[in-house]
């Protein structure tokens, strides 16, 4: 017998604990992420009583695995577009509470005496919230069409990429082990490079390469591709000086904008939850009871700092963002845990060997206790809010609600100078990235495989044509666009001292154009700066008045737009994007919420004046989403079928009770369909035609079977053995054997009719 790898039995431990322990928390209704930590422990060596995992190097080799899918998958359901629309609210909240929580666990930290980079790794852990968690506590109470539910996963996708950016900067700080200010502005200028020109050049490439190869793409060739691409961003990431889970987070939020990216969403789906379940358990190897007993001050310490930091200095960040007292309140009640990002934060310190070996143990034990204690702390927001309220002096109270009322209701009308600069600015800070990489592409590959085939004159001479080229439909953007926009056309004709900030503006970014093009030609040649400005000057001439580029810059531009919204085009075309109004319903308490219809549900078939929404639960049905098709406005006649998608108007309350209604109609029907299953299931039974049966010399059509018995005949055998197929004309003769299938119940109650028929004497 040939000796087990022991990765193998390492995997087959870990994962039937995780398998055992996942059910029993599921029984419990808790989350999975605590049943997987579990698992951890009884797998680890730290349990004396059961078998313990041989070799930890593999298991971390998958657990890094693990982290690479969970933030691949994270960057599935981001999307940069999300970002851009969460709004001015979910941005200050989202950075306010950051901010407040890195300086409590700073600050607490240094009160125990612990080591400069442990305080700084435990404010980063304790910034994160946990949007696993959350989610999950939100879908159990049944509060994700609430208000303030929506504000919160909106300031969730926000921590998420701060998170990444946190990471670059911790790395950064772990590596130079000091806090000079130059050498962080270089760590985020390099992240933003990176960060721009990936997403800029993935836009561009990806959608189109999908796009292109969809005919031949099936659901295993679109996983592995995926994943190839994934891990492809990992090792540019890792190149370039990142961690491999940035590399994946930006892989996944740049295939967010395709179309494919809910099939890709589903495929990887199983993946990331295997890799995240070993990701999940080696987070609970980590634990160390005799490490938790003796650092269990800190840990009581620290779970207090996040739930009472959160709830007041959290709930302070959203009062400051704008929102009412009560959903401030809600708000920072739901954030009071930490979860995945700690783990992965903590993870960072110990693979960068510059946090101590008792950071991450205390880490899991708090998120242990926050994860038990979110569904309170959300129950205890409101009564927490109303003895508050009762405490907090009225002419507070009166300020807080005028305030937030003129934060709504203020509109930031930008003038045309704002609107045109900042577009000029975005506009340059992409061309001029994507110039910069095209510059170093070339000079540092292109141009040394030419110079391994041509004499050095002529290998220069190519590699610079090639260079001016490749940047020229750039440098053009740079020049001419947005020069004939609404805003810069009603600037010059508003007013006529306008007309020279514009015309510098030209000017400046003519004078950039040129200093690139200077600098590529110095690259090659040692001219002198004269030589190499003239001719610059004439290049980038050129390149403004050639029509030839104008229409290449043109096209460049609408296909990275196209792709840029497919997935937006296309959600519209199946009637899945939001109406418009939707943004206006927040201001009368009133919220657009998406219901499915599961494919038993017993409401399938009714009409909607059957069902008497409207009456029953308050809410009025705005849109049925089926298919392709988008049903406005429906009339009470209008039938709900199975997988439709109910697009439904009400307030808090009034959406809560009708999604406890649908999951209680659906509980109900899954006891039902358990109740009914094992005597629904089809049965292949056989009886003779003998001389007192009831169906002998009847024609099957004639002889009841399928009418009365609800059986169907699917096969004949004759006295000689042969196998007919049977025929409805056909007439059953005696000595035939009759093949029957039907349910259970009917099968043994038409046998039964044959035996009673054959005992009458």
């Amino acid at each position: 017998m040939s000796e087990l790898s022991p990765l193998i039995i390492d995997l087959a431990l870990i994962l039937m604990c995780a398998g055992l322990t996942t059910l029993i928390f599921k029984r419990l209704k808790q989350p999975l992420v605590l049943g997987y930590i579990v698992a951890g422990f009884i797998a680890s060596p730290h349990m004396p009583y059961t078998p313990s995992v041989q070799d930890t190097n593999d298991i971390k080799l998958w657990a890094d695995i693990g982290v690479i899918f969970l933030l691949f998958a994270l960057g599935l359901e981001f999307s940069f577009k999300k970002l851009m629309k969460v709004g001015g609210t979910a941005i200050i909240a989202a950075c306010s509470v950051i901010l407040v929580m890195i300086v409590l666990g700073v600050l607490v930290g240094m009160s125990f005496g612990w080591d400069r980079m442990d305080c700084i790794y435990l404010g980063g852990m304790l910034a994160m919230s946990s949007t696993t968690i959350i989610y999950k506590a939100f879908d159990d109470m049944g509060l994700r069409q609430q208000r303030f539910a929506g504000l919160v996963l909106s300031v969730l996708i926000l921590e998420d990429i701060l998170a990444i950016v946190l990471m670059v900067m911790l790395s950064t700080l772990a590596v130079s082990q000091n806090f000079e200010g130059m050498e962080m502005v270089q760590s985020v200028v390099k992240l933003v490079f990176f960060l721009v020109l990936w997403f800029v050049v993935g836009i561009y490439i990806i959608p189109t390469f999908l796009k292109r190869v969809r005919k031949w793409m099936s659901a295993e060739t679109l996983l592995v591709v995926a994943v190839g691409m994934c891990f492809l961003m990992v090792v540019l990431a890792a190149e370039a000086g990142f961690s491999a889970a940035f590399g994946a987070f930006m892989m996944g939020s740049i295939l967010a904008e395709t179309v494919e990216a809910e099939s890709i969403e589903k495929l990887v789906a199983p993946v990331k939850d295997l890799f995240g379940a070993i990701f999940f358990v080696s987070v609970g190897m980590m634990v160390d009871p005799a490490m938790i007993v003796e650092y269990k001050i800190p840990i009581i310490v620290i779970t207090l700092t996040i739930l009472l930091g959160q709830s007041i200095l959290g709930s302070g960040s959203f009062v400051l963002a704008g929102q009412p007292l009560k959903v401030a309140m809600q708000c920072g009640f739901s954030l009071t845990q930490i979860g995945e990002f700690a783990f992965i934060i903590a993870s960072l310190g110990v693979s960068l060997n510059v946090t101590s070996d008792f950071l991450y143990p205390i880490v899991v034990a708090v998120s242990v206790i926050t994860t038990f204690t979110t569904p309170y702390m959300i129950r205890l927001s409101v009564p927490a809010y109303n003895w508050a309220s009762k405490r907090i002096p009225s002419k507070w109270m009166g300020l807080l609600e005028h305030y937030s009322i003129h934060s709504h209701t203020t509109v930031n009308q930008e003038n045309n100078w704002r609107k045109f600069l900042k577009a000029v600015f975005r506009m340059m800070l992409v061309y001029c990235i994507v110039t910069v990489a095209t510059i170093a592409i070339c000079t540092q590959f292109i141009t040394p495989f030419l110079l391994a085939w041509l004499p050095r004159q002529w290998g220069d001479l190519v590699g610079m044509v090639i260079t001016i080229l490749a940047i020229s439909p750039f440098l053009r953007a740079i020049m001419v666009k947005k020069n004939h926009s609404v805003e810069f056309q009603a600037l010059w004709r508003d007013n006529r001292f306008n007309r020279a900030p514009l015309v510098s503006i030209i000017l400046l970014r003519i004078v950039l154009a040129v200093c690139f093009v200077m600098y590529v030609i110095s690259a090659y040649y040692h001219a002198s700066a004269a030589l190499a400005g003239g001719a610059a000057i004439v290049l980038v001439l050129l390149m403004i008045y050639s029509r030839w580029l104008k229409k290449h810059s043109i096209v460049m531009e609408r296909t990275f737009m196209q792709n840029l919204n497919l997935r937006d085009r296309y959600e519209e075309y199946r009637g899945e994007k939001q109406p418009e109004y939707v943004g206006h319903l927040l201001s009368h308490d009133l919220h657009l919420s998406d219901f499915d219809i599961p494919a038993d549900c017993a409401w399938a078939g009714q009409t909607l004046k059957e069902l008497n929404m409207g009456r029953v639960y308050g809410v009025h049905v705005a849109s049925i989403l089926r298919g392709s098709r988008r049903i406005n406005i429906p009339g009470g006649d209008e039938r709900i079928y199975p997988n439709d998608r109910l697009q439904v108007i009400g307030t808090d309350e009034q959406l809560a009770t009708l999604g406890k209604a649908m999951s209680r109609l659906e509980e109900e029907t899954k006891d039902k369909e358990q109740q009914n299953w094992e005597h629904q299931e089809m049965r292949l039974k056989q009886f003779i035609i003998d001389a007192d049966s009831p169906f002998l010399d009847k024609s099957i059509r004639h002889s009841g079977i399928r009418n009365q018995y609800n059986c169907l005949i699917v096969g004949i055998e004759k006295a000689d053995g042969t196998l007919m197929s049977p025929d409805a004309d056909e007439v059953l003769h005696q000595g035939e054997v009759i093949w029957v299938v039907g349910e259970e119940k009917d099968v043994a109650h038409l046998l039964d009719k044959t035996k009673e028929k054959a005992n009458e004497p």
